[in-house]
């Protein structure tokens, strides 16, 4: 049939109602079928990546650590030696 044919006997209003029916029938689809796996998809990988962030933000934080103490270290041994060299009488233990 020709749709000016079905305007004809049924009125513009009742076609449009048709063919919004089934535009939104056919986005429903769409969204069902296509969109909401993927969705599902993108959220798996997200939380992936979450908590791979979380372990290297760990990671960062035990290194920042690591190289705090051997900082402090460092600044003791050479506070050390420059006190011996202040005072070469003390004996080293």
């Amino acid at each position: 049939m020709d749709i000016a044919q079905l305007i004809a006997d049924f009125g513009f209003p009742v076609v449009m109602v048709i063919g919004l029916g089934y535009f939104v029938y056919y986005v429903w689809q769409t969204i069902t079928n296509t969109i909401d796996p993927s969705i599902q998809d993108m959220k798996k990988t997200i939380i992936r990546l979450t908590d791979q962030l979380r372990l290297l933000d760990q990671d960062m934080i035990r290194l920042q650590q690591k190289v705090n103490t051997v900082l402090e270290l460092k600044e003791e041994n050479k506070l050390k030696n420059e006190q011996e060299k202040k005072n070469p009488s003390r004996k080293k233990v």
